[in-house]
């Protein structure tokens, strides 16, 4: 099965590298990587790659020196910051004599120790079970006893590998099935929120940007926030009512650079949420030196799952970590790198910091007005007076024989959609007589 970093694990990083000086903002990534499966960081040792080489990745004089380093700092763990083909983790840990895990299998290890909900546990273990496939026959490697054909090689040895192969394709498929029945699931339940119309928001950004915290603040929820990466990886959706009207807000995994090709086929469903929202909040570590990158890493990622056109609201938080940093409103931030303009709202979440502003900016952003007035409903008008109240629309109200006397605050949407409907007659006299509902 997949090998797990156990908790105290001494590691030794391998930070390859092209032409210049290895990035600060990536070995310090890479070591929160290995701290968050929960491996001591013993040392870091740098590798500049030209070319790589075909069967280690890196060269025979930087093995050398990794396995002198691990013999010295007593590390028995090897984390190495990039994709390793199963032969070339085969060969290094021949070399090394130690476990080497690639970058993938890190992030892997990291999602099977935050999942929490039973479809992040399936979605991790499918992930696992299609990075392991490839790697399966490292466990029967003492069975190639001859080479240069199949003579000696049939039989039990043989048997047991396809044997594996085939229990492990089988579970891949047992998963992806519960997979597909959690998609129809969560298919049905993103259906039922388009018919009730209320717009779609999603908090994306990269990993430990503080989108649970805001999910938290604005929600009441008790989604699982934490200082550290990854600590979310399973969707929270909840309705949020903001001085324009109500949203669907979903909490979704945060992303981060290279993230595994079978973590995003894997987390289809939970990424879902983020391709099928009407605005992305996208949630920013201000005080992150590196935010600038962070955010076209997003961008990027964002455009692999088929959500890099819709519309986003940047979200600066932990200004609190800013010194004399107050919250505000940007049209044009001058953070961004590039010369799109694009809003932005600088808070806390933590500290409840600004989010007047992100408030409003939401109801600017997704076309939230409201409407009020008095509104009289006659005696056969019960179904629409119910459908107010279970708005929480109604201000002031009286009844006689001639109906209901109303007074009411909703937002235009909801009332537009009620106005539209075959007894909404008494709500258009509310609506703007210019207003293209009608």
């Amino acid at each position: 099965m997949f090998e797990r970093s156990r908790k105290g694990e001494n590691a030794l990083l391998i930070q390859p590298h092209a032409h210049g000086p290895t990035d600060d903002g990536v070995l310090e990534e890479f070591s929160e990587l290995a701290r968050s499966a929960g491996a001591n960081v013993a040392a870091v040792i740098p590798a500049r790659i030209d070319k790589p080489n075909a069967a280690t990745l890196i060269g025979s004089g930087k093995l050398e020196e990794v396995k002198a380093a691990a013999n010295a700092t007593g590390a028995d763990l090897i984390l190495v910051n990039h994709r390793l083909s199963p032969g070339q983790e085969r060969n290094l840990e021949k070399y090394l004599e130690r476990r080497v895990v690639d970058r993938t299998g890190l992030i892997l290890d990291i999602f099977a120790q935050r999942a929490r909900s039973h479809e992040g546990k399936l979605q991790v273990e499918l992930a696992q079970l299609r990075h392991m496939a490839t790697r399966l026959v490292r466990g029967w490697t003492h069975l190639e006893r001859q080479r240069g054909g199949s003579i000696g090689l049939r039989g039990p040895g043989e048997t047991q590998l396809e044997t594996d192969r085939r229990l492990l394709q089988k579970r891949v498929e047992q998963l992806q099935a519960r997979l597909d029945k959690v998609e129809v699931q969560r298919t049905q339940m993103r259906r039922a929120r388009v018919r009730s119309e209320l717009p779609r928001v999603a908090l994306v950004g990269y990993t430990n940007a503080g989108k649970s915290t805001l999910f938290n603040t604005l929600t009441g929820a008790d989604a699982y926030a934490a200082d550290q990466l990854f600590a979310t990886l399973d969707p929270t959706v909840r309705r949020v009512d903001l001085s324009g009207g109500s949203v669907v807000l979903a909490d979704t995994v945060g992303f981060v650079r290279d993230l595994p090709h079978e973590l995003v086929a894997a987390f289809r469903s939970t990424l879902s949420e983020a391709r099928e929202a009407d605005l992305l909040l996208h949630v920013i570590d201000a005080a992150d030196p590196l935010r600038d990158e962070r955010i076209r890493q997003v961008d990027a990622v964002l455009g692999e799952i088929g959500a890099g056109e819709l519309p986003q609201l940047l979200v600066f938080n932990k200004i609190d970590r800013i010194e004399n940093a107050q919250p505000r409103y940007d049209q044009d931030p001058a953070a961004l790198a590039d010369d799109a303009v694009r809003e932005s709202v600088w808070i806390s979440a933590r500290d409840g910091l600004g989010l007047d502003l992100l408030s409003r900016a939401l109801a600017r952003r997704l076309g939230m007005r409201r409407v009020a007035g008095a509104l009289h409903l006659p005696p056969e008008a019960g179904r629409l007076h119910a459908r107010l109240h279970a708005l929480d629309a109604v201000r002031e109200e009286r009844s006689d024989e001639d109906g209901w006397h109303l007074h009411v605050d909703l937002a235009h949407a909801d009332a537009a959609r009620l106005a539209a409907q075959p007894d909404g007659a008494a709500l258009r006299p509310l609506l703007p007589p210019d207003d293209d509902a009608f």
